[in-house]
């Protein structure tokens, strides 16, 4: 069943087949597609009737490099302030396109039509659109909101096997910081009935928006409660600093144990919550094993944008649906 969801500034997620909404949604101006080579190859249907410009994949891609090959494009193609970018793709080309649409002559409209599961329920909604410097994670961006972002389940059959699963990651960060019914149905659920059972697929999805777009429409900027949907991204963007070995949504699910293991030890969550989120994260078939020395992810841990001098924002689940905001000193980290 279509759903719209509003954001805030005007910005709303439709979870609903693009063919059913896009005409309705693009303003009556040029529009040039952000997209990449993988996304031209599976879904080529969708960046056809427009110019295109696509860019590299994988995190080495988002970076400062590809914006000035993007801006150079754009001026190559004559872009000016009327034109519409609709990005296409995952949450790397979304970032992108995002950045480029907020920063290409100050400013200019644009919208996304999100290509993965973990792009749909986190990377594609909120308005947080930036790139890598230096290895570490979204140090440069902008808070700029997409004028609609599109999640079509449809788009997602053809995820293999191991992304689908990164995306789950953020679905359970989603339920474990906000909605302790949604952390139920996917304990009553599965992987395999989540990738078949595409109605299921679209209520968590609306679900999980739902949460973030509360917390976004409270605090848009991240100047406060908005730092809650980091839960398991400091370690996991320390273990992506230093690894290669997993992707973004991966690294989360191995943040999200440790985390919990860490709330255990400081007893804020009790030995049911924290048992349910490590049984949950086994279950939906994650690898929880850090891929590099402690010592090397706390070293990494030190250059996090979220850091204030010798201290840093953590996020501890406390229950099953509500998360803590602490700030603790860079030496009391624990992993």
């Amino acid at each position: 069943m279509p759903t719209r969801i509003d954001v805030t500034n005007g910005s709303c997620v439709y979870v609903e087949r693009v063919e059913d909404i896009l005409a309705q949604l693009l303003p009556d101006k040029r529009v040039i597609v952000i997209s990449d080579t993988n996304i031209d190859r599976t879904h080529h249907d969708l960046i056809a009737p427009y110019e295109s410009i696509l860019v590299g994949q994988g995190e080495q891609a988002k970076g400062l490099a590809t914006l000035e090959d993007v801006y150079t494009r754009l001026i190559e193609l004559g872009a000016d302030r009327q034109t519409f970018i609709l990005g296409i793709g995952g949450g790397i080309v979304t970032d992108i396109a995002g950045f480029v649409a907020s920063t290409y002559m100050r400013g200019v409209e644009f919208g996304f039509i999100t290509t993965t599961l973990l792009g749909s329920v986190d990377a594609s909604v909120g308005g947080k659109n930036g790139v890598n410097v230096g290895g570490f994670k979204n140090m440069v961006g902008v808070f700029s909101q997409p004028k609609f972002v599109i999640c079509d389940v449809a788009l997602l059959h053809t995820l293999p096997e191991r992304e689908f699963r990164a995306g789950m990651a953020e679905v359970i960060k989603t339920a474990i910081l906000g909605d302790r019914e949604l952390f139920g149905m996917l304990e009553q659920s599965s992987f395999e009935a989540l990738r078949k059972d595409d109605a299921l697929l679209e209520s968590v999805i609306a679900r999980c928006i739902r949460v973030k777009a509360d917390v976004v429409a409270q605090d848009e900027r991240e100047g406060g409660l908005r730092r809650i949907l980091n839960l398991g991204h400091t370690i996991a963007h320390a273990i992506e600093k230093c690894s290669q070995r997993y992707s973004h949504g991966e690294a989360v699910a191995i943040g999200l144990h440790h985390i919990t293991k860490a709330a255990l030890a400081d007893g804020v969550i009790s030995e049911a919550d924290g048992s349910r989120i490590i049984s949950l994260i086994e279950r939906y078939g994650f690898d929880t094993e850090l891929p590099v020395e402690r010592k090397l992810l706390l070293k990494a841990i030190e250059g996090d944008k979220k850091r204030k001098g010798n201290t840093i924002h953590l996020i501890l689940p406390t229950a099953i649906g509500k998360v803590e905001d602490r700030v603790v000193k860079l030496t009391e980290v624990r992993l």
